[in-house]
């Protein structure tokens, strides 16, 4: 079994930054990708960053390009989400997820989820 456990969300003006962390423990396989998700109120769960276990390879839902960077500390087991120039439409649950081989944007496509960290920028 795998925990994943978020930190690191909070309340932040639009334009201020936030860096959320992942750090997974039990049984982790090789060759994973984690992956950042958020869900506002009343809307799906959605997709927003990708890194795989190497971490030579990410992927970024576009609202969140040049903004967002996700990286990750093998050593640590921890995967990193630092979000820059918020905005209010970034407010959201964060969550983080865990699957094996392979980018995936859909939350159907990942075995593995964390209990999420509350992101709210205000205006």
């Amino acid at each position: 079994q795998v925990q994943l456990v978020e930190s690191g969300g909070g309340l932040v003006q639009a334009g201020g930054s936030l860096r959320l962390s992942c750090a997974a423990s039990g049984r982790t396989f090789s060759g994973y990708t984690m992956a950042w998700f958020r869900q506002a109120p009343g809307k799906e769960r959605e997709f927003v960053a990708a890194i795989t276990s190497s971490g030579r390879s990410t992927f970024y839902t576009d609202s969140v390009k040049g903004r967002f960077t996700i990286s990750k500390d093998n050593a640590k087991n921890t995967v990193y989400l630092q979000m820059n120039s918020l905005e209010p439409e970034d407010t959201a649950g964060y969550y983080c997820a865990l699957r094996g081989l392979g980018i995936a944007t859909m939350p159907r496509e990942y075995d593995y989820w964390g209990q999420g960290t509350q992101v709210t920028v205000s205006s």
